[in-house]
């Protein structure tokens, strides 16, 4: 099953210059608690804006490039959602815009950290999705560095 994970502002702002908007703890802690040991995809923007390779996970980048570094390289997005759409793994897409984009009709979760913030900077956002095909549970709710943010997970119905 693919999952969904990311931190997103009132106006679905996910990035900006190359990197994200929101640098929460708690988030970045649930981002690693929950992917950890698991498959991640992500886009070739995504892949360069990391500090490396993050660790105790299949780290998957779709990229028509050669790239050095990533477990797996993925060319053909379309046969990779249908040799996994069924698996009972839990595989996370971690961003950006366009591959949250390609990968929602297929995703059962959404783990999104739902910041009340906005950037007007923002380049990259996540992309509209209908809240009433998913059940909403709350995980958990902070602040910090005056900024309020809720973690939820939507899974669809």
């Amino acid at each position: 099953m693919f999952s969904i994970i990311s931190a997103i502002g009132k106006n679905n702002e996910i990035g900006k210059k190359g990197g994200l908007i929101f640098k929460i703890k708690d988030d970045m802690k649930f981002f690693r608690e929950t992917t950890l040991d698991h498959k991640i995809i992500m886009g070739q923007n995504t892949w360069f804006s990391l500090p490396g390779k993050l660790k105790n996970r299949e780290n998957i980048v779709v990229s028509l490039e050669n790239l050095s570094g990533p477990d797996r390289i993925i060319n053909n997005l379309d046969d990779f959602i249908k040799e996994n759409q069924g698996t009972d793994e839990e595989i996370f897409i971690i961003g950006g815009g366009s591959i949250y984009k390609q990968f929602l009709p297929y995703t059962t979760n959404l783990y999104l950290t739902e910041v009340d913030g906005t950037d007007n900077e923002a380049t990259v956002f996540f992309p509209e999705f209908d809240k009433t095909n998913y059940t909403k549970t709350l995980i958990k709710k902070g602040s910090e560095n005056g900024l309020d943010y809720s973690i939820v997970k939507y899974t669809k119905k």
